[in-house]
């Protein structure tokens, strides 16, 4: 069966609820001076006219995009993916619109972040683990516009992430504690693109365990893991071969962690058997492997970050910084040395 279907204005709904279109207008977009016995009539009379107002209008009205830009390495990365999403869920709550900038690097280069495309298109802007220079983060910063970096960022900007160093202090120190004394190291780094990215930091983590431990790092046990898998086990096979004293593995990430086991067993080495193996993050297929990791709620830091942003547009203040906590979980990966330890 067939219907007529009719568009309904702004206008029918003042008209069916007895008020002007202004007060509609202001009952519709939440605003004040609208009593709740007029606001449920203009609410009851726009739902039953199924009328649907405009967005352009709305941010016309109150000059907002109802938008937020979202800066990114990586979308398809399982950390950028599921910050993304926790902060487009908490946006989504809002009736406000993620705007996505991929900006993809490859050994330490990338196109530059151009702050122009982002004047009077967006309300605020989260910055998602993307490495960026110091006049970048400068330019980015007086578009004025509210400013969330998440995972990490840099001095005098607020940062949604989890203590690095510490992570990877606590994650070197479990190796220790089961009597590893050759621990090497997969590092993230970037190439050095931000002095305050997270590998940096885990490998200074790593670094400040072995230091408390009585133990001078050896910098030839740390390898570049691109934070990638495939990277991460290319290199660890490299590390393997060279240094078979190595009976413990830290890697800055679960992905590249997955690309150590991947590695040993491809050498013929036994995991924990022969190497133990740690990361970082609390990746989903973890678990399915037996990945001992250093766990960080992902989700929830985008969320966090994204929720904090809307609050900084409506004028509320910001703290500095939000730490947010990490668990060892342990699992099969790690256990003693089977080789005694050497000094």
């Amino acid at each position: 069966m067939l219907r007529n279907v009719v568009e309904h204005g702004i206008e029918d709904v003042a008209r069916a609820a007895g008020v002007s279109t202004a007060t509609v207008s202001r009952a519709l977009r939440g605003l004040p001076n609208v009593t709740p016995a007029t606001r449920g009539r203009v609410l009851a009379a726009a739902a039953e006219l199924g009328y649907v107002g405009s967005p352009a209008a709305a941010s016309l009205a109150t000059g907002r995009t109802r938008t937020i830009g979202v800066l990114t390495p990586w979308v398809r990365r399982w950390y950028f993916a599921n910050v993304v999403d926790g902060a487009e869920r908490a946006l989504r709550e809002t009736n406000f619109d993620a705007l996505l900038y991929r900006f993809e690097v490859t050994r330490g280069e990338r196109r530059r972040v151009d702050p122009s495309v982002l004047r009077r298109r967006v309300d605020g802007i989260l910055v998602v683990g993307l490495p960026m220079g110091e006049s970048e983060v400068h330019d980015l910063a007086a578009l004025g516009t509210p400013l969330i970096f998440v995972g990490s960022g840099p001095p005098g900007q607020l940062t949604v992430r989890l203590d690095d160093k510490r992570a990877g202090r606590e994650a070197t120190e479990h190796l220790l504690s089961l009597g590893h004394r050759r621990i090497g190291h997969v590092t993230g780094d970037v190439d050095a693109m931000s002095e305050w990215a997270p590998g940096a930091d885990r490998r200074a983590g790593w670094r400040a365990a072995l230091l408390a431990a009585g133990i001078t790092p050896d910098e030839d046990l740390v390898v570049q893991g691109d934070f990638e898998l495939e990277a991460a086990r290319e290199a660890t096979v490299g590390l393997l071969r060279a240094r078979p004293d190595v009976t413990a593995i830290f890697a800055a990430s679960d992905e590249m962690a997955m690309g150590v086991v991947l590695a040993a067993r491809s050498l013929g080495l036994r995991v924990p058997d022969d190497v133990s193996v740690i990361g970082v993050d609390g990746h989903e297929l973890g678990e399915l492997i037996g990945l001992t990791t250093i766990a960080q709620p992902v989700q929830d830091q985008g969320t966090a970050a994204a929720r904090l942003l809307l609050a900084m547009i409506t004028g509320a203040p910001a703290p500095e910084q939000v730490i947010f906590p990490t668990d060892l979980v342990v699992r099969t990966s790690t256990a003693p040395p089977r080789r005694p330890a050497s000094h």
